[in-house]
């Protein structure tokens, strides 16, 4: 038996800072450097969801494309889009907004979702042209 895997490409903009605030000013400036800016500030984020299966006779699909991008926009985008990660993404309360803390927040919000037949293999975050972040929910 076959097993196919299927990436869906999502993009969303949004804005965050890094911040520990256990620490001081300093140290937060010291490790997060601008990432730490009191402004905050923004990426223009890509969003790699996969999902893998076994091919459905009747359609030849291990899922509905339509079906996994409304998920990913109901469950992820519609949530993240043009937002600041820190203030308004329930997900995110409480937790230090690091790339790699979102990518198992997405991960979260979606495992609910993916339809029965279907597990979701990796969500790959891309953050600038040279650094992203791949969980397998390992």
């Amino acid at each position: 038996m076959a097993i196919f895997y299927l990436t869906r490409k999502e993009h969303f903009n949004a804005a965050h800072k890094l911040y520990n605030p256990a620490w001081s000013r300093d140290k937060n400036e010291e490790v997060f450097g601008k990432c730490a800016n009191d402004n905050w500030h923004g990426h223009n984020f890509e969003l790699y969801v996969t999902v893998k299966g076994v091919p459905n006779p009747a359609t030849g699909f291990i899922v509905d494309a339509k079906l996994l991008s409304s998920i990913i926009k109901d469950h992820v985008v519609d949530v993240l889009d043009h937002r600041n990660l820190n203030l308004d993404v329930p997900f995110m309360k409480d937790k230090l907004c690091s790339i790699e803390n979102l990518v198992f927040g997405i991960w979260n919000e979606l495992m609910p979702h993916i339809p029965e037949g279907v597990s979701l293999h990796c969500i790959k975050l891309v953050e600038t042209p040279r650094i992203f972040v791949e969980y397998y929910g390992e």
